[in-house]
């Protein structure tokens, strides 16, 4: 193979941005060749913002069945990842999904079981990994510049959404048709980052979700979380929609040290000696290890989407290792699960947690949705349900 011929799944917000990345040639050694999507009316919107002739599939198994697409990129409704990911690899097909993985964990447990033994590529768009913030932040702590974490705190309360925003679609901020809120619609990036980043998941998560707290929605749009991890530190994560103007701050505190990405900056206050070797040597009363506050220099640039894109095609194509393999995509989502279980049932959630009691919980308020229907499969999409959510 010299050429990845990609199918899209879904030309919504996303799906349309891809099929034009990919239709403009910006992606080496890959080519769009097919698209899917419920609404008849995407052939239109193709012969309109495409340069070629793109075949389109209102099914997206007759596309996958068509001999026309190597891999496909799903840029459906969130319900939809994990089961069109899994039709996907049972066709021999290269998968790269939209975030987030899934809507509950164990379905993203069956679709990673399936890209496993699939033998193929498996990618998610966590587009956030190729910042050279995040980046160097995990450098740091992996190479142990920063010693053994103690404290994570992650304060992303940037995602301002008004009540129009809501209003706009009538699957917007429902269980049934979203799945969730902030942690399932805004915060996938930060929380994929969170643990990514630190090389760590915490042991139990303690939440507390305000559904329906500063707009007339179903879900939560407020979110407090405190984490414990198994070598004794603890995190805490704070995100809304309701909140202008918002922070983004995460600042990660070690035996050496503490570091903060804020602004797009990052600031590492090095202990010149670390704290619990000074703690052992001094006597006095209310000294402190010598600190030097250095702004770390970042070099590179974030490619985003398209970086994400080209990543894949590569692994197809030569091998190269994946920026965010598919796989991952379960570890931020096992957060937000806890969180919602966490607040659900008013208590601590243990991890690996109770897949089985999240889905009853899940499933109960997909019945009581506005929505008054149930997650939507495969080709089912409702024309105002097209594309990835943002």
């Amino acid at each position: 193979m010299t050429v990845v011929r990609v199918g899209i799944i879904g030309i919504g917000n996303m799906g349309s941005a891809h099929a034009k990345t990919l239709d403009q040639g910006k992606i080496k050694g890959a080519v769009l060749t097919a698209i899917s999507d419920m609404r008849e009316s995407t052939k239109a919107w193709a012969a309109d913002n495409l340069q070629g002739a793109v075949p389109y599939f209102q099914d997206p198994k007759a596309m996958m069945l068509s001999g026309e697409v190597d891999a496909v990129l799903i840029a459906t409704p969130h319900y939809q990842h994990s089961e069109l990911a899994i039709l996907a690899f049972n066709h021999g097909l290269h998968v790269l999904i939209e975030k987030p993985a899934g809507v509950f964990t164990s379905q993203v447990r069956e679709m990673n079981e399936a890209a496993s033994q699939s033998g193929k590529v498996f990618s998610i768009m966590y587009n956030q990994r190729t910042n050279p913030l995040y980046i160097k932040l995990k450098d740091l702590i992996a190479s142990g510049e920063l010693g053994e974490i103690r404290r994570t705190n992650w304060i992303i309360t940037s995602w301002y959404r008004s009540q129009s925003y809501y209003d706009s679609g009538s699957w917007r901020a429902t269980w049934a048709g979203e799945g969730g809120g902030v942690l399932l619609n805004q915060s996938p990036h930060q929380l994929d980052l969170w643990q990514w980043t630190v090389g760590l998941m915490p042991k139990r998560v303690r939440a507390f979700c305000a559904f329906g707290k500063y707009r007339s929605i179903e879900v939560e749009d407020d979110v407090t979380a405190y984490v414990e991890y198994e070598n004794g530190a603890t995190g805490v994560f704070i995100t809304t929609t309701g909140e202008t103007p918002g922070t983004n701050r995460f600042e990660v505190t070690g035996d050496r040290g503490k570091i903060v990405v804020e602004d797009g900056k990052m600031t590492f206050w090095r202990l010149r000696e670390p704290e619990s070797e000074f703690n052992q040597r001094y006597t006095g009363g209310f000294g402190q290890p010598e600190c030097w506050k250095i702004d770390i220099p970042i070099e590179g640039r974030e490619t985003g989407h398209p970086g994400i894109m080209q990543n894949f095609v590569d692994a197809i194509l030569h091998g190269s290792p994946l920026i965010a393999p598919g796989e991952e995509g379960i570890h931020g989502l096992t957060l937000s699960n806890a969180m919602y279980l966490s607040t659900w049932t008013d208590h601590w959630v243990e991890l690996p947690m109770d897949e089985e009691l999240f889905n009853e919980h899940l499933q109960e308020r997909i019945r009581n949705s506005k929505m008054n229907t149930t997650p939507v499969r495969d080709t089912q999409t409702p024309a105002d349900l097209s594309g990835t959510f943002q």
